[in-house]
């Protein structure tokens, strides 16, 4: 019950990140109008005025309310400054909190379960999604009158997680690993999993902090000049830039907008209906995870989505020749979302967690977050242009990419479930290719040798 209580708290960061994420969509020509007013000048379609981008956790809520405080206040100055200035600091919000939440999950989460929980993240992020667009129905509060309160309303989960999280127990990877509190870790593991012998657990920890005493303290520079880290690395980038250069946020932000143009005439409905498919697939994929296995449900999203995008295309190139391919278009959008949720939503965010020991976790999450909000960034400010650009043929880019991530899953990345943190390392040592320190001898290859200096360098570099 107590590992249940605090893996809740810990994703209501995600439940917060993802509703605003999806918040601006539906009441986003209510706002223009807010925003027009105040300028002093009508928004037409060519000028607009868009704003698209465990005590860790407790800290950076007092940037979600901030920002909550911001935008549920907008209309007591100048709109777009305020509604601006608030999503601006919760983006700051929503880039810590990606990177806390999975560290934290996956540091606490029993090894055969580590998939499911982890995917709650991602769980969690879908569900604020479905919640803001379901809250911004003009009816309810996306109108010219409650908008703010809707924007405003992305703060609230922060107060709740506030309350919560003292509560919860500190990581015993933490406890063990990094401050050497050998009785505090039993006692942490007691409180998340009942009463039981956790020396088997510890047995674990015990042998990665050996591990980890061997590593230098890792940087974010030292991870990205290191050889030794260099595989894991690679594909923990490109696990997140398989996410969001796969085109699912062009969906997300502009799907309202998609619809329209496939000649749905209530689009708003159809983008709540993405949103439940969204929250439903994540419950698949939280049940499937621990079985399948990360790799294979990563294969099969990515796989389905190219040939999705590709039917999506389709469907939008003839939709003035045959009606009828404006289904073909909706049914895509469905697939591709469904495909998304199986594998390659929740995977990338807490697969970087596994891929790494103690020492270079926190800057390798931190990499791989900023990795992931950039590309993100860069999808949302550019996909108005690309579709501009490319017309009914937009989505034939994203096709071109996920083939290509899709041959880089089958070939580079490993198979995680049921893997200890050290046998996941063992891996990719495996993997590395010999470097001018390793030298093969009558017995072996000499790779503990190379290793070894490898180590050394680390550490200098580390000092330095």
């Amino acid at each position: 019950v107590e590992s249940g209580n605090t893996v809740f708290s810990a994703v209501l960061g995600s439940l917060q990140y993802g509703y605003s994420l999806g918040v601006i969509n539906a009441p986003q020509k209510v706002i223009e109008q807010h925003y027009g007013r105040s300028l002093g000048c009508s928004l037409r379609n060519e000028t607009k005025c868009a704003c698209v981008t465990d005590w860790g956790m407790l800290m950076v809520n007092v940037l979600a309310v901030i920002a909550g405080l911001l935008m549920v206040l907008a209309k007591m100055w100048k709109p777009h400054v305020m509604v601006i200035a608030g999503r601006c600091v919760m983006g700051f919000y929503c880039g810590l909190s990606s990177g806390l939440v999975p560290m934290y999950i996956g540091e606490i989460a029993p090894m055969a379960y580590r998939g499911s929980l982890g995917t709650l993240h991602q769980l969690a992020i879908v569900t604020g999604i479905l919640l803001s667009q379901v809250l911004g129905l003009e009816f309810l509060l996306g109108n010219d009158y409650y908008w703010p309160l809707l924007l405003g309303l992305s703060g609230a989960p922060a107060v709740l997680q506030s309350l919560l999280l003292p509560l919860c127990p500190e990581s015993p990877r933490y406890l063990y690993i990094k401050r050497g509190m050998v009785e505090e870790a039993k006692n942490s593991l007691r409180r998340l999993k009942g009463e039981y012998d956790p020396s088997a657990d510890l047995e674990e920890m015990r042998r990665e902090k050996e591990e980890v005493e061997k590593e230098a303290q890792v940087s974010i520079a030292v991870l990205v000049r290191s050889s030794l880290y260099r595989q894991q690395l690679f594909v923990a980038l490109m696990m997140h830039l398989s996410q969001q250069l796969s085109g699912i946020n062009a969906i997300f932000y502009y799907s309202t907008a998609i619809f329209e143009k496939a000649g749905v005439t209530q689009p708003v409905y159809a983008t709540i209906g993405v949103g439940v498919l969204n929250t439903v697939f994540t419950m698949v994929s939280v049940a499937l995870v621990d079985r399948a296995g990360r790799r294979t449900l990563t294969l099969i999203g990515l796989g389905g989505m190219c040939i999705c995008a590709v039917a999506m295309t389709v469907g939008l190139v003839y939709l003035r020749v045959y009606s009828w391919m404006s289904y073909v278009s909706m049914s895509a959008i469905f697939l591709f979302v469904c495909f998304f949720e199986i594998g390659p939503g929740p995977i990338p965010w807490f697969i970087v967690a596994e891929l790494f020991s103690q020492g270079p976790r926190p800057a390798a999450i931190a990499l791989a977050g900023c990795t992931n909000w950039t590309s993100n960034f860069i999808i949302g400010m550019t996909f108005p242009y690309i579709e501009a650009l490319c017309g009914s043929y937009v989505f034939i880019l994203f096709a071109v990419l996920l083939f290509g991530f899709t041959v880089f899953t089958y070939l580079r990345v490993p198979e995680t479930k049921g893997k200890t943190f050290e046998e996941i390392a063992a891996v990719f040592k495996k993997g590395r290719k010999q470097t001018p320190g390793t030298r093969k001898t009558g017995t072996g290859t000499g790779t503990g040798t190379g290793t070894s200096t490898e180590l050394e360098q680390l550490k200098s570099d580390s000092q330095a």
